[in-house]
């Protein structure tokens, strides 16, 4: 019989005491984000430490894994500031390959929710984070990556959304009430026990179903599309308090009698 002994359970890892010095310089880190991401992420997840979070907790806003949490928080203890900033060689900047880039372009391209992430469009910080914590790339400025998306032709515009229904018959009411609009207007015949009167309510509908223009990375588009053009100006849309209705339609309500 093999008897097994256990020591006491070691204390949980965290950051060393840091001084008020130490906290401003790993805010001020955090907060300017610029610069490499590498330092963000590591400054982030030693101040996060150094609030009372454990690594579990910090692994999942940082979006890594505990065993690196650990890795950076002993690093720190041992070598302080230092242990923040990664050791390149010197020459030139590295060259992402054909496949880092075509993955680059598709996640910015895609949306955050479609990652399980809680916001609904990439910021250049965030880009940059998320792809250095899914090992698409070992480290990219926010400036690298911009100038790599605009080679790649895709840049920050202003898009519109549409909201679309989650109801699963949605297809067949919205074929059956346009049905019934074509017998109002006497498009078509109405069949043996179909309405021959349609009474329809409220067919302006809410304005909060009107589409808003939102932000996100998109390809650049137009017949004379040049990735390496120079972006317009940012002009400030005049808000207006009148609704443009010409060419849409919105069905809201509509009933057999």
């Amino acid at each position: 019989m093999v008897i097994r002994q256990t020591g006491p359970v070691a204390d949980r890892l965290r950051v060393r005491e840091i001084d008020d010095d130490e906290g401003r310089r790993l805010v001020r880190i955090v907060r300017r984000g610029s610069g490499s991401v590498v330092t963000w992420r590591r400054a982030q997840m030693v101040l996060l430490s150094a609030q009372g979070m454990d690594a579990a907790a910090i692994a999942k806003v940082a979006f890594t894994s505990e065993d690196r949490v650990r890795d950076v928080i002993r690093n720190f203890n041992a070598d302080g500031f230092s242990s923040l900033y990664p050791k390149y060689r010197g020459g030139r900047p590295p060259k992402f390959t054909l496949g880092q880039r075509r993955e680059i372009k598709k996640i910015a391209r895609s949306g955050p929710a479609e990652h399980d992430l809680p916001f609904s469009a990439w910021s250049l910080s965030k880009l940059a984070e998320f792809l250095v914590a899914e090992g698409v790339v070992d480290d990219i400025s926010h400036e690298g990556l911009r100038t790599l998306l605009r080679e790649e032709g895709v840049t920050f515009q202003r898009l519109k959304t549409w909201k679309a229904s989650a109801d699963p018959d949605y297809a067949v009411k919205k074929a059956r009430v346009e049905h019934l609009y074509a017998i109002a207007d006497r498009e078509v015949v109405p069949e043996p026990g179909e309405p021959e009167v349609i009474f329809c309510a409220d067919e302006f509908g809410p304005l909060n179903l009107q589409p808003r223009p939102g932000r996100q990375w998109a390809a650049i588009s137009g017949k004379n599309k040049d990735p390496q053009r120079r972006p317009r100006p940012l002009v400030l849309a005049d808000l207006r308090d009148g609704y443009i209705t010409e060419g849409t339609a919105r069905i809201v309500y509509g009933a057999d009698v």
